[in-house]
């Protein structure tokens, strides 16, 4: 008999998860049944996204450094580099402009009275942050304490360490051959973890779909389903559609071989909510099933997992919208500018944690004005539509890393010239 393949287990424990967590909800939460299941379900949860953020420091750091370091000139670098840029911001800005498109022509939250959420807002506290304060806590935290920046899982520290210290290794050359080969045996033994790791996945990823199921509020869900539909159907058209495309053009990889591909990371990003709890995976699936070299896939995606969020600028763009529908206020072409600077800003200093956008919606909200105690309205669907935006955020990681690897191929004859 075959066994069946890591993917086909991941999947069968998406649909396990999500029949058992609506079996759960019927009974409802004071059920013993389902307060046991739903316990069960969190420390099976939380033990397999323990596990990927135990490896997630140690796998950011040593993925930049041995693959800025085996990039092995300082001119194929920065073709790498200015890719990588290029096509993180472009996407990026193609995802807040359809998001505000859409905003702008259905209108969410215009039907509704920011009366119907009194309970929810008073009972919120929104910590202000003004935008200077946001630029300046923003760029304190890209260069830190090395070691300090490891021990606090500071992801984004730890790539500017790595970046910096990758490129010293190319600089050193020979002379550093040895710390090179230290890290690239490291780097093997962290992905040893990865695959050890991920044979719980299916279990993790059933229990943390159980635990979304059972606690979503279904009341509220109904009320603001007409915002709902439109983060859900932008995002997807976004991933299913311009992402898919922009490596079609660039590429020539079909959607199809792309999806079989990277399906394994795309649902454990699903699950979890988090790039970068997802981050192992996502490496795993650029090199082993994608074929992306290990030196590109090593520098793309753990910067990709920090800069790159298509589907967290998409929602925060929308969401403003949404409450300045929802509080009477037109926003004018010129706020709306702003709303989609910042949104993109916004994006790239928000952490690869689950629900790491409201953490930074808090910026977007008060760059035109309007009241931050409005995400509170947020908060009780956000982790449903965070799994799509997650979702999304990583297949941006992995086409980044197909188009980057291109583009540079293309050109390496070229500077040879």
């Amino acid at each position: 008999m075959n066994k069946i393949s890591l993917n086909n287990q991941i999947l069968l424990g998406v649909v396990s998860g999500g029949m058992l967590g609506f079996w759960l909800a019927e009974l409802g939460q004071e059920s013993e049944i389902s307060q046991s299941g739903l316990y069960v379900a969190k420390l099976i949860g939380s033990l397999f996204t323990d596990l990927l953020r135990m490896v997630l420091i140690p796998l950011v750091f040593t993925s930049i450094v041995v693959g800025v370091a085996n990039l092995r000139s300082h001119r194929q670098m920065n073709r790498v580099w200015q890719a990588t840029l290029v096509f993180f911001m472009s996407t990026m800005l193609f995802a807040i402009a359809l998001g505000l498109t859409a905003a702008n022509i259905l209108q969410p939250g215009g039907g509704l009275q920011i009366a119907m959420f009194q309970d929810a807002i008073q009972s919120f506290q929104a910590t202000q942050m003004s935008i200077a304060d946001f630029f300046a806590q923003f760029l304190r935290s890209l260069f830190q304490n090395p070691i300090a920046a490891l021990a606090q899982g500071n992801v984004l520290a730890v790539v500017i360490f790595a970046l910096l210290l990758g490129i010293a290794l190319v600089i050193g050359g020979e002379r550093y051959r040895n710390i090179l080969a230290l890290m690239q045996e490291f780097l093997e033994l962290i992905l040893m973890l990865v695959g050890w790791i991920m044979h719980l996945a299916p279990l993790g990823i059933m229990a943390l779909v159980l635990q979304l199921v059972v606690t979503q509020d279904a009341g509220l869900l109904s009320t603001l389903i007409n915002f709902v539909g439109i983060v859900i159907g932008t995002t997807l058209l976004h991933g299913l559609v311009v992402l898919p495309l922009i490596l079609f053009l660039m590429t020539g990889m079909t959607p199809i071989r792309f999806w079989l591909g990277a399906r394994e990371a795309l649902i454990t990003a699903f699950a979890t909510s988090s790039s970068a709890a997802t981050l192992p995976v996502t490496l795993r699936c650029a090199e082993q099933h994608l074929h992306v070299k290990r030196d590109v896939a090593g520098f793309v995606i753990p910067v990709g997992a920090t800069m790159n969020m298509d589907g967290t600028a998409l929602y925060e763009a929308v969401a403003a919208l949404f409450v300045a529908n929802l509080v009477g206020i037109e926003l004018s072409l010129s706020q709306q500018l702003i709303v989609f600077m910042t949104a993109m800003l916004a994006a790239v200093g928000a952490p690869g944690i689950p629900s790491a956008g409201m953490v930074t919606m808090v910026v977007v909200l008060q760059s035109v004005g309007l009241p931050v105690e409005a995400i509170a309205i947020l908060l009780p669907i956000d982790r449903l539509l965070d799994t799509f935006r997650t979702t999304v955020n990583v297949e941006g990681d992995l086409v980044g890393s197909l188009v980057v690897q291109h583009w540079t191929q293309n050109a390496e004859p070229n500077a040879q010239d």
